[in-house]
C-alpha cells in the first residue's frame, strides 16, 4: 500500500492566497492548478460543452416547428447567436455580469475584454478560477438569446435579428443575471433562489420573445387557413428535443460549480422533471385529439426542464414530480394565452419559457430545502416552504416580477429604437414573407427539393398537386403543365 501511495504521487490542494494578484498569480512561477480539483475542472468543462450542444437543439427545435420555407434561417439565427454573443461576453459581457467588484445591479469593465480573469477563484464559487467559470457563463448567455430570438420566425430581416444578439445580450440579459448570480446583486443579497436560470435565461428570453413577436407583428394571412399548417419536420423537433434534454445535464448539473453530490442531485431532478413533463402534456393534448403527439410530448419535456432549472440544486427527487406535472400543464394552458392577447408567437416560446420560468420559480419556493443546497458542502440558504421560510415566496415574486417587466419592457424600448434605424428595419417586406425568409435573406434552403402541396392551392385538376422529378413540371398561375 505504501508503494502504491509513492508511485501515485498525490498533490494536496493549497489555500488560495488573497494576497495574489487578480490574475490569482504568477503562472511562470506558481502552479496556479493547485488551488483547484481536477475533477472539478474537468466536470465543468464538459458541462460547457453539453451547454454549448443545446444551442443547435434550439434551432433543430423551433426549424421543426416552422415552415419549410422559413426552416433554415432559424437553425441560422441560433448558430449565429452563439457566435455574436460568445465575442460580447469575451469584449464586456463577462465584465458586466460578474465583476467582483460589481454593485447590486450591474458589473463593471474591469474585465473588458477578459482582462484579468484567469486564475483567481470565482464569484460564481471559489472551487473554480475565473476562466472557467467566464466560458461556462457565456454558453448561458448565448442560449438566452438563442431562445428570444426565435420570435423573428417567418417574418423578421436577420441583419436586425444579429444587431439586436449584442444590443440585448448587454442591455437586458447581464444585468438580469448580475442581480441574480453575482453575490453583490440585490436579488442574491435578497435570498432569491435561482440555480440555473429561472429568471436570467427563461424568464427573460420568454418575455424577450413575446415583445419581439408583438413589435413585428402578426405573420401574413394570421388567422386563415394560410397559417393553419403542422409542423413541417416532427423529426427535427425530435432531434432539437434529444439534443436540449442531453445538454440540460450540464447546464443544471454544471450549476453546482463542482463535481459533487448536488450536482448528481440536480441531474437526477432534472431528468425526472422532464420525463413527467412530456407525459403530462402529452395525456392533455390526448384528451382532446386522442392522438399520441410527438410535438406534444416533446414539448412537455422542454416545459419541465424549464420549470425545474431554478430548483433543480434546491429541491429533493419527489418535488421533481410536481414540477413535471405543473410545468408541464401550465405551459399547455399558457399556449392558449397569445390568442387571448392577440400576439402571434409563432413557436411558443413565452408559454414554454416565460410561463415556465415563471412557475419553476413560485414552486422553488415551496420546495427548495436547506440539507439539498448543502450536498455541495458549503452552500447554506434557510430554504423555502419545506423548512418553514414562508418569506421565500415574496423573494421569488419580486425576483420574477422585476426580471418579467424589465425584459419585456427593455426589449420593447430597444426594438423601438432599432425600427427607426435606416437598414434596421425589423420585418421582412411581405414579397419576401410570401417568397420565404430563407430564400430572400440566405438565399439557401433547409432542403434540396421543392414540395408544393400545403403551399400552392390550383384550381386545375391538370396540375399535379406533387413535385416529381421525372413527372410535368407545375407552371405558374395555374397554367397548364407542360409535357416533357
Amino acid at each position: 500500500m505504501d508503494s502504491l501511495n509513492d508511485t501515485l504521487q498525490y498533490v494536496p490542494l493549497k489555500q488560495y492566497d488573497t494576497s495574489m494578484p487578480a490574475t490569482g498569480g504568477d503562472s511562470l512561477t506558481a502552479n496556479l492548478n493547485l488551488v483547484y480539483e481536477t475533477g472539478n475542472i474537468a466536470w465543468m468543462i464538459v458541462a460547457t460543452g453539453l451547454v454549448l450542444l443545446m444551442i443547435p437543439g434550439v434551432g433543430f427545435f423551433y426549424s421543426g416547428l416552422a415552415r419549410r420555407k422559413s426552416a433554415l434561417s432559424l437553425i441560422w439565427l441560433s448558430m449565429m447567436s452563439t457566435a455574436v454573443v460568445s465575442f460580447q461576453w469575451f469584449f464586456w459581457g463577462y465584465s458586466l455580469s460578474f465583476s467582483h467588484t460589481a454593485g447590486k445591479y450591474l458589473g463593471n469593465l474591469e474585465n473588458i475584454g477578459f482582462r484579468n480573469v484567469l486564475g483567481q477563484p470565482s464569484v460564481g464559487s471559489p472551487k473554480i478560477p475565473d476562466l472557467l467559470f467566464a466560458v461556462y457563463q457565456g454558453m448561458f448567455s448565448a442560449i438566452t438569446v438563442a431562445l428570444a430570438i426565435g420570435a423573428a420566425a417567418e417574418r423578421g430581416r436577420m441583419l436586425p435579428c444579429v444587431v439586436f444578439m449584442f444590443v440585448w445580450a448587454t442591455l437586458i440579459y447581464d444585468p438580469i443575471a448580475c442581480w441574480t448570480w453575482n453575490p453583490a446583486g440585490w436579488s442574491a443579497k435578497m435570498g432569491g433562489l435561482d440555480f440555473a436560470g429561472g429568471t436570467p435565461v427563461h424568464i427573460s428570453s420568454g418575455c424577450a420573445a413575446l415583445a419581439y413577436s408583438l413589435m413585428l407583428g402578426k405573420r401574413r394571412g394570421h388567422g386563415t387557413h394560410e397559417l393553419n399548417y403542422r409542423p413541417h419536420n416532427v423529426t427535427h423537433i425530435v432531434l432539437g428535443t434529444v439534443f436540449l434534454w442531453v445538454g440540460w445535464f450540464g447546464f443544471n448539473g454544471g450549476s453546482a460549480m463542482a463535481a459533487n453530490l448536488r450536482a448528481v442531485m440536480a441531474c437526477v431532478v432534472t431528468n425526472l422533471a422532464a420525463s413527467v413533463g412530456g407525459i403530462t402534456w402529452c395525456l392533455l393534448d390526448y384528451r382532446l385529439e386522442h392522438k399520441w403527439s410527438t410535438v406534444g410530448f416533446c414539448s412537455g419535456v422542454i416545459a419541465g426542464l424549464v420549470a425545474i432549472t431554478p430548483g433543480s440544486g434546491f429541491v429533493p427527487a419527489w418535488a421533481a414530480v410536481v414540477y413535471g406535472v405543473v410545468g408541464g400543464a401550465a405551459c399547455n394552458y399558457a399556449t392558449k394565452l397569445k390568442f387571448v392577447i392577440g400576439v402571434d408567437d409563432a413557436l411558443d416560446i413565452f408559454a414554454e419559457h416565460g410561463i415556465g420560468g415563471l412557475v419553476g420559480n413560485i414552486l422553488t419556493a415551496f420546495f427548495a430545502a436547506d440539507y439539498i443546497a448543502h450536498l455541495d458542502g458549503s452552500t447554506v440558504i434557510k430554504g423555502g416552504w419545506v423548512n418553514h421560510h414562508w418569506v421565500q415566496i415574496g423573494y421569488q415574486i419580486a425576483d420574477s416580477v422585476s426580471g418579467f417587466a424589465y425584459a419585456f419592457g427593455g426589449t420593447c424600448i430597444i426594438l423601438f429604437v432599432m425600427n427607426l434605424i435606416p437598414g434596421l428595419s425589423l420585418r421582412a417586406s411581405e414579397d419576401a414573407e410570401v417568397l420565404g425568409i430563407d430564400d430572400a435573406e440566405l438565399g439557401e434552403f433547409a432542403y434540396d427539393y421543392v414540395e408544393l402541396t400545403r403551399e400552392v392551392i390550383s384550381e386545375d385538376d391538370s396540375v399535379p398537386k406533387f413535385s416529381t422529378d421525372n413527372g410535368p413540371r407545375l407552371m405558374p398561375m395555374g397554367q397548364p403543365a407542360e409535357k416533357q
